[in-house]
């Protein structure tokens, strides 16, 4: 029976009562297990995104369900009223792997920047005066979509009749330390980026472009904000992406791969830079409750397994390889771009015809800025699931006369 038209389709239903704020593939995903997952025909398809990017370990990874499944038994919610053990616990994780000493926990990528961006605004204000509040952010940027963070978003097509956007934003070209240096004054409080745009098209920046942004705000009094919900937790072969560059921040956002598909962000930062938050300057209801964060635990173990970063690197490091054969096969496939298991390959045309290709061949990846596909899988992809991908694109290459 065809989806679109019965009536009766989940389609059809969808668009009855849902607001239309989805483009929605007619499939709906019913069941997973390591990168492959299956829809309500029983039609099976290899995951290449991964919930976009956050399905790290890969649908119903075993430690995670356990962990749940436990949990779920005992107690699933208390206000942050009170101490919560598994959310002290992954705390300890997190500050045990990075350059911070304080978490606050959310539910989302978005909500975790926008706590960022109030903390540092509420830290300028009482150490570096009421003149120094504006956020300086990157052009082509993607930070989330409530109303400060979307303002702190460098792209024009995410805030479209959302105007007035909040004030205190500026932008500037990312890796470009020169028009950087242009837009900086002596307003800027704080500088917000992601160390690779995901969104903005998986763009890396040269070796020595976070490292200048990181100098300047030490020579200029301003905090450095990392987003890394895309970029974090594994995605590009360290822990950190940033840490691949040499460097540390005063705050850390992340998300998405940290509850493996529970919904839960975080923010990092410095005890100096934390001390501005107190009791009552900011909160989330479900903010890092027993279950998400009791199934966080269980991810960052896996995570942080002896071995299991340097395989993504190996991993991706082949699958990077292998989308580059295809630049010189294929005459409107021009650049591969990324880090680990977060890569793009740039193409000539429009990309959204590929995606569709290779869904009907059992292939799940997206397409960003217009022409650029992007990979996310599962961190635990094999080579020989690679290899059926790269196969299947080669086939849709030449049948579209690429």
């Amino acid at each position: 029976m065809n989806p679109k038209t019965n009536e009766n389709s989940l389609s059809t239903r969808a668009a009855r009562v849902l607001m239309n704020t989805y483009a929605q593939t007619p499939i709906a995903l019913i069941r997973g297990e390591g990168c492959r997952v299956w829809d309500q025909e029983d039609r099976s398809y290899l995951d290449f995104l991964g919930g976009i990017a956050v399905t790290a370990l890969g649908h119903s990874h075993p430690r995670v369900v356990q962990a749940i499944r436990d949990q779920a038994g005992q107690i699933l919610h208390t206000s942050n009223l009170y101490l919560i053990e598994p959310q002290i616990a992954l705390a300890e994780q997190l500050i045990d792997h990075s350059f911070a000493q304080k978490v606050f926990f959310c539910n989302s990528g978005t909500e975790a920047n926008e706590a960022a961006i109030k903390l540092v605004r509420r830290y300028a204000s009482e150490v570096f005066g009421p003149d120094k509040k504006t956020i300086l952010c990157m052009e082509n940027s993607f930070h989330g979509r409530t109303m400060a963070s979307l303002s702190a978003t460098g792209q024009r097509k995410f805030q479209q009749g959302y105007e007035p956007l909040l004030p205190g934003f500026a932008f500037a070209p990312f890796d470009d330390l020169a028009a950087l240096d242009r837009v900086w004054d002596d307003s800027i409080c704080a500088v917000l980026l992601e160390p690779i745009q995901g969104e903005g098209g998986v763009r890396v920046p040269g070796p020595d472009f976070l490292k200048g942004v990181r100098d300047r705000c030490r020579e200029r009094k301003a905090l450095l904000i990392l987003d890394e919900v895309q970029t974090g937790l594994g995605r590009t072969g360290t822990l950190f992406a940033h840490e691949q560059f040499g460097f540390e921040p005063d705050l850390m956002t992340l998300a998405k791969a940290l509850g493996n598909g529970l919904p839960i962000g975080a923010l990092l930062a410095t005890d100096e830079v934390a001390r501005a938050f107190v009791p009552g300057a900011h909160a989330a209801t479900f903010g890092g409750n027993h279950l998400v964060t009791v199934a966080a635990q269980a991810v960052l173990a896996v995570l942080l397994e002896p071995g299991f970063l340097d395989r993504v690197k190996r991993v991706g490091g082949y699958f990077q390889e292998r989308l580059k054969s295809l630049t010189n096969e294929f005459s409107q496939v021009t650049e591969v771009r990324g880090r680990g298991l977060l890569l793009g390959l740039v193409l000539d045309s429009p990309g959204k015809p590929v995606v569709e290709a290779c869904r009907e061949k059992g292939f799940l990846i997206n397409c960003v800025q217009e022409t650029i596909l992007r990979f996310a899988p599962p961190l635990i992809v094999t080579p020989t699931e690679i290899d059926q991908l790269l196969d299947a694109l080669q086939g849709i290459f030449k049948e579209m006369g690429f």
